[in-house]
C-alpha cells in the first residue's frame, strides 16, 4: 500500500503524517459517515457546536455538512492537513480548521455540545502489545486527551468516539470517574464490527463502570509496573482495522 508506514510506530509522528497528507487526496477509517450516520443522529444534533478531534483528511466533517450540520471545527495537529482541508472547503462557513494538540485544546471550559474523533486515539495505541494493560506513558496520554475532551464539553455534552476496539478493551481507558461523564457503546458493521462510544458530559459512571474503575486502581497499586518490550514491528493494527 502507498502510504502503509514502515514502522507502527510512525501513526504517532506527525512528519509521517504531514508526508503523507500532501499527497493523499483522503481516507477513511472504519468505513465512512454512511455507516454510522443512523447512531450519530441519535446523539448529535445538526444545530450543536461539535469539535472534530483529529480530523485528518477524512470526509467525514464535509458529509455531516452535506447531511445539515451547522457548526462543525476540525483540529488537527498536523498544518498541512489543516492547511490542505481548509482550502479544500473555503466556501464551506459551517466548517472551521485548526493546528492543535488534542492534550492541549486552545479552548475554554464547556464551549462544545460534542467532541467527535474517529481512528485518533487508536493512532495514539499502535505501539501497544497488551489491550489488556496499556502501558503508563500510553495511559497517561491518553488520560491527557480525555482530560482535555471533558474539559472543552458542556454539561450534558457528548464525546463520541468511534473505533475497532471492543468494550473490555476500551472502557478500561474511559472509565474514569474524574472524566465525569457516562459510558455507552453501540457497534456497527457487518462482517467486522466498529464500535461507537457515546460519553455523556455529567451523568457519571453507571454501577458497573465505577467498579471498572475501582478495581483497575486496585491492579495498579497491588501489581509493580510491567515492563514489556516489542521486538518486531507488527501490522495488526493495520489488519484489524481493515484497510
Amino acid at each position: 500500500m502507498e502510504y502503509l508506514p514502515d514502522s507502527n510506530t510512525r501513526y504517532k509522528d506527525v512528519d509521517y503524517w504531514n508526508e503523507r497528507y500532501r499527497t493523499e487526496e483522503s481516507f477513511e477509517w472504519f468505513g465512512d459517515f454512511t455507516k454510522f450516520e443512523h447512531l450519530l443522529k441519535q446523539h448529535v444534533g445538526t444545530d450543536e457546536n461539535v469539535l472534530m478531534l483529529g480530523c485528518g483528511n477524512s470526509a467525514l466533517s464535509y458529509d455531516m455538512y452535506q447531511a445539515g450540520y451547522t457548526s462543525i471545527t476540525n483540529v488537527d495537529y498536523s498544518s498541512v492537513c489543516v492547511e490542505s482541508m481548509a482550502e479544500r472547503h473555503k466556501d464551506c462557513a459551517q466548517l472551521s480548521w485548526l493546528c492543535m494538540d488534542a492534550r492541549r485544546l486552545a479552548f475554554p471550559d464547556g464551549v462544545f455540545d460534542v467532541v467527535l474523533e474517529k481512528g485518533t486515539l487508536d493512532a495514539m495505541l499502535v505501539e501497544e502489545t497488551d489491550p489488556w494493560k496499556v502501558s503508563e506513558k500510553a495511559a497517561q496520554l491518553l488520560h491527557q486527551v480525555l482530560l482535555e475532551v471533558s474539559r472543552v464539553l458542556k454539561p450534558g455534552g457528548r464525546f463520541i468516539s468511534v473505533t475497532f476496539a471492543q468494550p473490555h478493551f476500551r472502557k478500561r481507558l474511559y472509565a474514569r470517574a474524574k472524566y465525569d461523564w457516562s459510558i455507552k457503546h453501540y457497534h456497527y458493521g457487518s462482517s467486522f464490527h466498529y464500535f461507537l462510544y457515546v460519553l455523556t458530559k455529567g451523568e457519571g459512571l453507571s454501577p458497573e463502570d465505577a467498579a471498572l474503575e475501582r478495581r483497575l486502581l486496585e491492579e495498579t497499586e497491588a501489581s509493580p509496573t510491567d515492563v514489556k518490550f516489542q521486538e518486531v514491528d507488527s501490522e495488526d493494527f493495520l489488519n484489524n482495522i481493515g484497510l
